[in-house]
């Protein structure tokens, strides 16, 4: 039971036996414990710049009705980009084989 205790609160001094194996059990859990375990994936962005427009994820605009699409997605890229710019057009892109929605496309008035 002493020892336990002494493992919960780090009680071993500096470059014993015992620090060195509780430091390589940390390592082992860091670099082994696979990202699953966690559901620590990485999160795109929801809003991307991309050649001629602005790549806009679908859950961003859902339930926007249509005649407040342009505003919104003008609202969003804006805040994300810090910059002043009307969207002209948002065009809806479907997957081809599943038909279902990817995102949008948004484009800039010239």
């Amino acid at each position: 039971m002493n020892a336990l205790k002494r493992f919960v609160l780090w009680d071993y001094k500096r470059a014993s036996w015992q620090y060195d194996v509780m430091v390589a059990l940390i390592l082992v859990f860091i670099f082994v414990t696979p990202r699953s375990v966690f559901r620590d994936q990485p999160k795109p962005a929801s809003v991307a710049m991309v050649r001629g427009g602005y790549w806009i994820e679908p859950q961003q605009l859902s339930g926007v009705p249509e005649p407040e699409m342009l505003s919104r997605a003008a609202a969003l890229i804006n805040s994300r980009f810090k910059i002043r710019t009307e969207i002209s057009v948002v065009e809806p892109i479907f997957d081809e084989e599943e038909k279902e929605l990817k995102g949008y496309l948004a484009f800039p008035k010239p």
